[in-house]
């Protein structure tokens, strides 16, 4: 793709955000009440409104129900030595304590909607995290069983907090790739391998917050022009997509995210970000 006809499929933003009722969500249309929007709502049922291999790519991290634990760190409120950490009180709108079934039952809906609304050359970039509970691996084969997972990408985290001498630090999640058939990075972007290493978030109100260079390096490596980020949280890929020069759908649960969201949007809309970054104008070129 030459950067002159990347720059004329762009369309300038509009920041609305839909604070989705029941009644919103029957009269709402693709594309127009969808891109560059950031919905707060239902994930699954503003998917549905969505059609079939309408979006490009998935970037999307969901709430790994932490407080659904075997341990004493962070579930029923208990805390201990994490009693601090902003995941305590949960997400805003979210409790993160699901019985374990009906969670992964929840997250295979999901990732049907994300599978059904990407399109033959697109793919999902899920990132979660393995635990072991009750003395069991928790690697999430429950939930991406049966999806056409193509890679398994490590996130390398630095630093962190481990108050129990009983294991090693936790350092690490992981991304699932899950991508249709016709899916194909750009040029070079394979390069990357397979472990990432990125800081995770630190200076962001939202408890989970994604890494604006990991996010940047996903959106970079593809061609996609309209990405999905169901689980949005604060806005990064949202931010980052449009730092790049693509658009964006976000969706999330919480009013209060979703409020930040748009103000880190209009944040980056000040920096005059419109054009994208020299790495990216070489990806383009390649």
């Amino acid at each position: 793709m030459s950067v002159q006809s990347y720059t004329k499929t762009f369309i300038p933003m509009t920041h609305y955000k839909f604070y989705v009722s029941r009644s919103i969500l029957f009269i709402m249309e693709f594309p127009n009440d969808f891109i560059d929007r950031i919905l707060c709502g239902d994930c699954i049922e503003l998917m549905k409104k969505m059609p079939d291999k309408s979006i490009d790519l998935v970037v999307t991290s969901p709430p790994y129900n932490l407080k659904n634990s075997t341990g004493n760190g962070m579930k029923d409120g208990r805390g201990g030595k994490w009693s601090g950490a902003a995941l305590m009180n949960g997400y805003s709108h979210h409790h993160d304590a699901m019985p374990h079934d009906e969670y992964a039952k929840w997250q295979r809906e999901c990732l049907t909607e994300m599978l059904r609304v990407i399109k033959d050359d697109g793919a999902i970039f899920y990132n979660h995290k393995w635990r072991v509970q009750a003395g069991l691996l928790q690697d999430r084969q429950d939930i991406v069983a049966g999806f056409p997972v193509r890679q398994i990408i490590i996130w390398k985290r630095k630093g962190g907090f481990n108050f129990n001498a009983g294991y090693f630090l936790p350092t690490y999640e992981v991304i699932y790739l899950i991508a249709k058939p016709k899916f194909k990075l750009v040029p070079k972007a394979n390069a990357f391998g397979d472990v990432w290493e990125f800081t995770q978030e630190m200076n962001n109100p939202h408890p989970a917050a994604f890494p604006a260079a990991l996010i940047d390096r996903i959106i970079s490596s593809t061609t996609a022009q309209i990405i999905l980020d169901p689980f949005m949280g604060s806005g990064t890929t949202a931010v980052a997509a449009k730092e790049l020069r693509r658009h964006f759908i976000g969706i999330d649960i919480s009013p209060d995210y979703c409020q930040m969201a748009e103000e880190r949007i209009g944040i980056a809309k000040t920096r005059e970000v419109y054009s994208p970054p020299q790495k990216q104008l070489a990806l383009l070129h390649a």
